[in-house]
């Protein structure tokens, strides 16, 4: 997709309310035709070549009234372009994160941090601001057009020489091209390099500290800042320069028309009256030399900021950015049959499945209005996994070749030294990380897309790192699920967390800072088992939760899940011995490959691996 469809393609997205928002402004920009005209008559009246039938008194009557309907029109032209434009930039950044969000964990933001935020907030602002500028140009046209008639009426050569400094504007906005892109592409990617800066710094203060590389870092921050300020510097001052041009060159044509106004004033073939009105007109034609040159210089930039944002779909097709969809404005369109909804790329998805897989038959609507489809499986009874593999692009390092079974009430555990690829394993299992090869299949039906089918009430996944918000302890357990009568208290006392409780400041309102740096490690991994078992799922599948725990503590939580959920499958990643001695099955991993599975004992007598990982965890 090319710079134009896009832009294109927002302005389509409503086009009722762009309509509506060009009509406003084009009667905003042709009100000044009317208080032109009053001002000829008001001063050939006083020359004596025009006679008033209404008086000075009542031409002062009528600009007033012209000037309080303008008001009034411009406050109507803000509301329809503030409705306009921000729902395009609502629309555009819903899109993008809905992308991001679908997107395998490995591949979701192909860049940094501080990139993206300067993605979704500075990129998309630029097209909400050239759909904007479009207004103001299309609307002053219809202006220039009614203007220019009325002015060759009066003196054709005059008329051309108001347009002179038009000329000027698109020829110097033509020339400055190639500049603007430039400038305005290096000033981007300095912002996103600072943003991503401060992102790293805040998100590594101790390892900072610890590392007494204070100075370094901030050696490096003001480096970046000032690369930043000196392409900020040549963007705006060519900017502003382009800015200046377009306003002063109708100083230009003022001065043209002043000069060759007395010259057919002296012959007496023009008035005071059409030298008033040309003037008057002059100055809203500057206004659309002025938008001219701005929409312009906004469109050139335009096209910077599309190449970035496509730069974050990962190569997925550009038109997802510009597809309908809620915004959470107003309410949401209700599908033709009320009573069933499954989004057609769901039912692609699980077209496989369908025998035996229950599409939800009914949409979920969440607070915020949104539509949310899902599928529900039916009661987990096998879950396999056959020639599993995928490799990470930079290191070729991953699983290879992985088959794996878990049935209905197992634990099983996934065990090995590090790097054997358990994470990965895992990972790749429920879509975080796309397999390259192999299948998943739920009660011996595929798979087709394990990121959209392996979530709650199908699954339910703790990382090996917890990832927790500088936010109270509930709504870091909640994450937005409507909390049930007793499931908060369940899902603490599942996780071994209700002492905790007790003794923090306030309770389950306890701010836990950012990344839950107000909490242990063992707490903030209990309280990622929490946030896992306040969801009801079929499948929990741990990835290293106990590697901040005490033995204690560890044993109680796996003997809290067995008794408190009867009948639920675990997947481990651990290579604590409390788990080991729990599980059904243990599979022992070594370079990404499966090197032995059976039970503690068998692994013992069968595989040195194993038998290196249960006595290392004794002498530990």
């Amino acid at each position: 997709m090319k710079t134009r469809h896009f832009f294109w393609r927002l302005i389509m997205y409503r086009p009722g309310l762009y309509l509506l928002n060009l009509l406003a402004w084009s009667l905003i920009h042709m009100a000044p035709l009317i208080p032109g005209l009053l001002t000829k008559a008001f001063f050939d009246h006083l020359e004596g070549t025009y006679t008033l039938s209404y008086g000075v008194w009542g031409i002062a009557a009528l600009l007033v009234g012209a000037a309080l309907g303008r008001i009034a029109l411009i406050y109507g032209g803000f509301m329809t372009d503030v409705h306009f434009r921000f729902r395009v930039s609502a629309l555009v950044r819903r899109n993008m994160l809905a992308h991001v969000l679908k997107e395998p964990g490995a591949r979701a933001i192909p860049c940094s941090p501080g990139e993206a935020i300067s993605n979704f907030r500075d990129d998309v602002e630029q097209a909400e601001e050239a759909t904007s500028w479009s207004v103001d140009t299309l609307g002053l046209i219809g202006f220039v057009v009614v203007a220019s008639w009325i002015l060759i009426s009066i003196d054709l050569q005059l008329t051309v020489l108001v347009f002179v400094p038009l000329i000027l504007v698109v020829t110097a906005a033509q020339i400055a091209t190639t500049r603007i892109q430039k400038y305005r592409a290096a000033s981007r990617e300095s912002t996103a390099k600072v943003t991503g800066a401060i992102s790293e710094m805040f998100a590594n203060v101790q390892a900072i500290q610890v590392a007494g590389a204070e100075k370094r870092v901030i050696d490096r921050f003001v480096k970046l800042s000032e690369n930043r300020r000196q392409s900020m510097v040549k963007d705006k001052l060519l900017t502003e320069t382009l800015s200046s041009v377009f306003t002063n060159s109708v100083n230009l044509g003022t001065g043209l028309i002043l000069v060759l106004a007395g010259y057919k004033m002296r012959s007496g073939g023009f008035t005071v009256g059409d030298l008033s009105l040309f003037v008057y007109y002059l100055t809203f034609v500057t206004q659309l030399i002025s938008n001219v040159g701005n929409f312009m210089t906004h469109y050139k930039q335009l096209g910077i900021s599309f190449e970035r944002i496509k730069s974050m779909l990962s190569g997925a097709p550009a038109s997802l950015l510009t597809a309908a969809n809620y915004i959470g404005i107003g309410r949401p369109k209700q599908p033709a049959n009320n009573s069933s909804f499954v989004a057609d790329q769901d039912r692609n998805n699980y077209s496989g499945m369908k025998d035996t897989l229950e599409e939800t038959p009914a949409i979920s609507v969440a607070e915020d209005g949104l539509l949310t489809p899902f599928i529900q499986a039916p009661m987990l009874m096998v879950l396999e996994a056959r020639s599993l593999s995928y490799r990470y692009p930079e290191t070729g390092r991953g699983i290879q070749n992985i088959d794996l079974t878990l049935k209905q009430g197992s634990f099983t555990v996934i065990t090995g030294m590090i790097g054997s690829g358990k994470t990965t394993l895992v990972r790749t299992l429920l879509g975080l990380l796309p397999a390259e090869t192999g299948e998943i299949r739920w009660n011996g039906e595929r798979i087709e897309s394990p990121a959209d089918f392996f979530i709650p009430p199908q699954s339910a996944y703790t990382a090996q790192i917890p990832r927790l918000y500088s936010d109270k302890l509930r709504n870091n357990i909640l994450l937005g699920v409507k909390e049930q009568p007793g499931s908060l208290e369940r899902a603490l006392h599942s996780a071994v967390m209700e002492e905790d409780i007790i003794h923090l400041q306030n309770g389950l309102d306890t701010i836990v800072g950012p990344r839950g740096v107000k909490l242990s490690g063992g707490q903030a991994q209990r309280t990622a088992a929490a946030r896992m078992l306040v969801r009801d799922a079929q499948l929990y599948v741990f990835d290293d939760l106990s590697s901040a725990l005490d033995v204690d503590t560890e044993r109680k939580l796996w003997e809290r899940l067995f008794r408190e959920r009867g009948g639920v499958t675990c997947l481990v990643v651990s290579h604590r011995k409390v788990a080991l001695s729990h599980a059904d099955h243990i599979i022992v991993l070594a370079g990404g490959e499966i090197a032995a599975e059976g039970t503690a004992e068998e692994l013992l007598v069968s595989s040195e691996s194993f038998r290196q990982l249960w006595y290392g965890e004794e002498a530990g």
